[in-house]
Parts: C-alpha cells; structure tokens; sequence
C-alpha cells in the first residue's frame, strides 16, 4: 500500500483503497486479472486490512491547540503480530477522538454536540456528547484531507473540566516554589520547568501540591501564591492573587478557587515573617564579611 492510498501490485494498475470497502478492491484485482488474461476463469481471492496508514487531518475551533496532527499507522517497529496475524486491524489509532485529543484536547467552551467533520465537500455534524455522559460516542474513523472544527459556546462549561477521551491528556503547570519550608525547588519535587497534574485540578489543590501550604503557623501562616491564566476563548491574561489562609477557607466557593487549564503558572510567595528572617539572614552574613575584612 502506497502513501497515496493506493494498492500496487505486480503487473496490475494501481488499484485506489482509501475510503474504499475490501469487497470493491477484490472487485477491482478480479477484473484486471481477467482482463489482462492471467486467469480464464475467476479465481478465489480475499482482501484484509492488516493495518491501517497514519492520516494527517486539520483541527480547528475550540480545541486548546488547534493544527494539523497526524494519527494513526505504526510507529517504527511497534507491530502488534498478533493482532495481524488475527486479521485484527483497529482503526482506533485514526479515530476522531484521537485528533482531538492530538490537538490538546477540547477546551471547556466546546460545543461537543455538533462537532463538525468535513470530507471531499460534505460537512457531517457529529454529537460526542456521549464521551462524558457514559454512553456509546459518535467516534468516526476519519481520513487524509479530513478537516474537523469544534465550535464554541462561548460560556464556561464545567461539567468539560474533567478527564475523557477528548480532553487534554493533563495540565502541565508551570511553577515558581517558595523558599521555606522547603529549602529549594528540588527538595519540593519541582521539575524545571513544568509539573503535570491530572485535567480538572483546582488552583487550591495545585498550591497544596506545590508544598505552598503547611508548615510553621507562625512562620508559614501568611502565605500568597499567584495565578496566571489566559482566558482560552478571549485570549485574554488573567491574573488571580490569593492569601493562601482565605483560600483554604474559601475552599467551597467555586468562583474562588477556580479551575487550571494547559499552561497556566504559579507562583507562591513566602509569609512575612519569612521574608524577615531571610533579609536579617543576609544581613548578618554581609556584616560577617565586613568584619572579615
């Protein structure tokens, strides 16, 4: 089978197979065997898909990073013999909820009930709704050329914010971690650049991942941390401070502590009394120097 979605055979024209049916490409192989007189009498013959090519589709509308993906085929050697052998070929590598998924999953003002899939002219609307209801989801295999939009309802939906198989894979948040307790960002298992946390996680339990909460009342008490956020429909910045103590009784309030979306950051800030303690600890060491000299 060629890229171009055609089969070639020995001595035979180029036979075209996508988009096609195993019983058309039979039909296609018999005639020219017949026509071109390799056999007299129509011999037995039998087309299967032992696996399928990658297809490179476009997605567009409210995904989180809508481009062109490619899905699908078998990656280098990763052959399931087995599953060919059965004459098992899955079309689940080049489905429709593997593109949106390639495309940074749908974002939470998606309009998943009519997710727009057009081919060679012809627009289908699809109703995917069924992915985060617990039904059976319209999940179409698609092909080259494909173009897919998701429109938007331009409001925030939350029951989108959580995990399935058209939503972002996770959240990878970027992070700037306080000085104490924790002495530094490594001894607070914080990667260098970004930390990933499971899709639908909230700004209170993102600072408490981040070892922002805790420790010394009378050191650690009065603690903020910073949100920094882009509205994924206006494409707006938003910022969003808290004091870590109001948060966490605040903890109820949906609009206080709300979601984090791919490519958020954090920061956390240090209490007072830290900072203090910091600035008289640098001071001492500059007067020793002092001394010293």
């Amino acid at each position: 089978m060629s890229r171009d979605g055609t089969l070639k055979l020995p001595f035979l024209t180029p036979i075209r197979a996508q988009g096609r049916s195993t019983n058309q490409i039979e039909t296609d192989i018999l005639s020219q065997l017949l026509s071109e007189d390799f056999y007299e009498d129509a011999p037995r013959l039998s087309v299967r898909i032992s696996d399928f090519a990658s297809v490179s589709v476009g997605v567009s509308g409210a995904v989180f990073e809508p481009h062109a993906v490619e899905i699908g085929g078998v990656q280098g050697d990763n052959i399931d013999a087995l599953r060919q052998g059965a004459l098992g070929a899955s079309t689940e590598g080049r489905n429709l909820s593997v593109a949106l998924r390639a495309a940074g999953g749908v974002r939470p003002d998606a309009d998943i009930s009519a997710v727009e899939v057009r081919r060679n002219g012809t627009l289908y609307r699809l109703d995917m709704r069924g992915v985060f209801e617990g039904k059976n989801a319209v999940d179409v295999m698609l092909l080259t050329g494909d173009e897919i939009r998701v429109p938007s309802r331009q409001c925030f939906q939350e029951d989108l914010m959580r995990p399935s198989p058209i939503s972002p894979p996770g959240v990878s948040l970027f992070l700037s971690n306080l000085t104490q307790p924790a002495t530094n960002n490594a001894s607070s298992a914080v990667g260098r650049d970004v930390r990933e946390i499971p899709y639908g996680t909230r700004y209170l339990q993102a600072v408490i991942d981040t070892n922002c909460v805790g420790g010394s009342r009378t050191t650690s008490a009065d603690r903020s941390s910073v949100l920094f956020s882009r509205n994924p429909v206006t494409g707006v910045s938003v910022v969003i401070e808290r004091d870590i103590e109001d948060l966490l009784r605040r903890a109820d309030r949906d609009d206080y502590d709300p979601y984090l979306l791919p490519g958020d950051a954090l920061a956390c800030y240090d209490s007072t009394v830290t900072n203090i303690t910091e600035i008289g600890r640098a001071l001492s060491v500059i007067g020793a120097v002092t001394l010293l000299r």
